[in-house]
């Protein structure tokens, strides 16, 4: 009983309504009255101090006031910070792109398998019903394989009468086996041969020697000049990439690029190759079997 009157006693003074007066000091006129209760004041300084803490809360959120707050950004920080973001995940995204494109060339001129490239499930063009497709080797194949071989083993030169003085004892290996579309005639400037062939095919260096060249032109695209022995340079223009930079050493038979149809003076995928001798242009096929 004593615990409930004690309650009821803090409630009713809770209520209790007082005058809050205002008045003249000179006159001690009375200019202005208000009646409240304990719990009024509470409930009125309650919501005020929300209202109060909502405001300030969206000031800060919604105004530039906020980037004098210490140790927030300012708008131009955060903003170099989100494209910084951005680039760097476009730029992390097309790192791998290359590198598995790279992997994948590499893998396609050592002849290896590809079980050791990253697949990128958002890359495949690859119907996935054709997933498990296994290949055999068939007997013709194998056939064709062998006569290649031979081919490309015993018949890296051919002869001919017109062999420029002091390189007729030269073995160049073939750049790339294609049909020749475009013969060498330099009446009408045309100082090389155009070697037609799929695209993506490998192109190798003729001889052992130096890069001299490897850079993008626009009329011929990607375009890698090699300096051989005996003053000898061999060109090779329209290029889809160059596997090679200006300095490095190459050997007879090392891939250098892939076929490709870069360039404006270009008319499909093709090898323009040329092949020069202290200053003058040569028929490559004099000197080798495409």
């Amino acid at each position: 009983m004593g615990e409930v009157k004690e309650k009821q006693a803090i409630i009713k003074k809770l209520r209790n309504k007082y005058r809050l007066t205002i008045s003249n000091e000179s006159t001690f006129e009375e200019a202005l009255s208000f009646r409240l209760s304990r719990l009024n004041v509470f409930t009125v300084a309650g919501l005020f101090s929300i209202v109060l803490i909502a405001l300030i809360t969206m000031l800060i959120a919604f105004t530039p006031l906020r980037e004098y707050i210490p140790g927030y950004p300012d708008g131009q920080m955060r903003r170099s910070i989100e494209q910084n973001s951005t680039l760097v995940d476009s730029l992390i995204v097309e790192l791998d792109k290359r590198d598995r494109f790279f992997e994948g060339i590499k893998n396609v001129i050592s002849g290896n398998d590809f079980e050791n490239t990253i697949e990128d499930k958002a890359d495949s063009i690859v119907d996935p019903k054709y997933k498990g497709l296994q290949f055999t080797q068939s007997e013709n194949d194998s056939i064709f394989r062998k006569e290649h071989e031979a081919e490309e083993k015993f018949n890296l030169t051919i002869s001919g009468e017109n062999k420029a003085r002091g390189i007729s004892s030269i073995h160049f290996f073939t750049p790339m086996k294609g049909m020749i579309s475009n013969s060498y005639d330099g009446l009408i400037g045309h100082y090389g041969v155009d070697v037609v062939g799929p695209l993506n095919e490998r192109i190798s260096a003729v001889m052992d020697g130096t890069v001299i060249f490897a850079e993008w032109t626009l009329n011929t695209g990607y375009v890698i000049q090699i300096q051989h022995g005996k003053d000898l340079v061999s060109i090779y223009k329209h290029n889809q990439e160059l596997l090679k930079k200006p300095g490095e050493f190459v050997r007879a038979g090392e891939a250098i690029a892939i076929l490709g149809n870069s360039g404006e003076l270009t008319s499909g995928p093709h090898l323009h190759f040329e092949l020069w001798h202290n200053g003058k242009a040569l028929n490559p096929e004099n000197y080798i079997k495409f």
